[in-house]
């Protein structure tokens, strides 16, 4: 038998949910032999599919570094796996969405696809870009390696600066080329958390961008995205 949940339920789990989300960002990364569930697993409700369609319709194609041309297409959706798939011929860039998202959880999962005899595969995740790609905060991701945040974020006397987490990270854990990981940027207050395959890897602090675009990006290697959602903390 189904069983369904009514709004007495809802306003039990949603208090339980935000109290697990700010114990997550305050407690140190979890230890690789104690692994935590994503918070889309912990809680399913709330997510917005933002895989786009066929046309990418909302999403924008923006150079790295910004006011580069832009290589040829490069970003195609196989509607039958609902996939994103960036091929890796198009030269450096972010897709973006559109959309600007200020507290909120983006969950990704990637995996790129395997070359014998290659190496140096390299992407990323972005949270709160601004819509040129000049202020942007990315999780790195690689072959085996990446796991960390960094970019460039506003400054209260309006400059940007660089930052950087890569040295605060031991175990980035994310997965060789050919297997699928998991990985969840959580922006809450001036605080990026990363969580990657089971474990929070890392955390900014000072972000300077109350809101901004979400996005994937394409730098010279073929990589799928699929279960872009995201869920907005209110």
């Amino acid at each position: 038998m189904k069983r369904t949940r009514g709004p007495q339920f809802r306003e039990f789990a949603q208090p339980l949910f935000t109290l697990w989300l700010l114990t997550g960002l305050m407690i140190a990364p979890a230890a690789a032999e104690d692994p935590t569930p994503s918070a889309l697993e912990a809680d399913p409700s709330g997510w917005e599919d933002l895989l786009p369609s066929a046309d990418l319709k909302g999403w924008s194609r923006v150079p790295v570094p910004p006011g580069d041309p832009l290589g040829r297409p490069q970003w195609t959706i196989e509607e039958s796996d609902k996939v994103l798939v960036c091929s890796g011929e198009g030269g450096h860039d972010m897709l973006l969405c559109d959309r600007e998202f200020g507290d909120a959880i983006f969950h990704v999962e990637f995996r790129y696809a395997k070359v014998e005899g290659k190496t140096g595969y390299n992407s990323g995740i972005y949270a709160r870009n601004s819509n040129d790609g000049a202020l942007w905060h990315q999780a790195q991701i690689g072959d085996g390696n990446g796991g960390y945040l960094f970019g460039e974020t506003p400054t209260p006397e309006g400059k940007k600066k660089f930052f950087t987490t890569m040295n605060e990270v031991g175990n980035g854990r994310v997965k060789p080329a050919g297997e699928w990981n998991t990985l969840e940027i959580t922006a809450l207050g001036k605080t990026l958390s990363l969580w990657v395959n089971g474990a929070v890897t890392c955390r900014f602090g000072e972000c300077g961008s109350p809101k901004g675009l979400v996005g994937v990006e394409g730098e010279g290697y073929r990589i799928e995205f699929r279960n872009l959602k995201i869920k907005e903390l209110k």
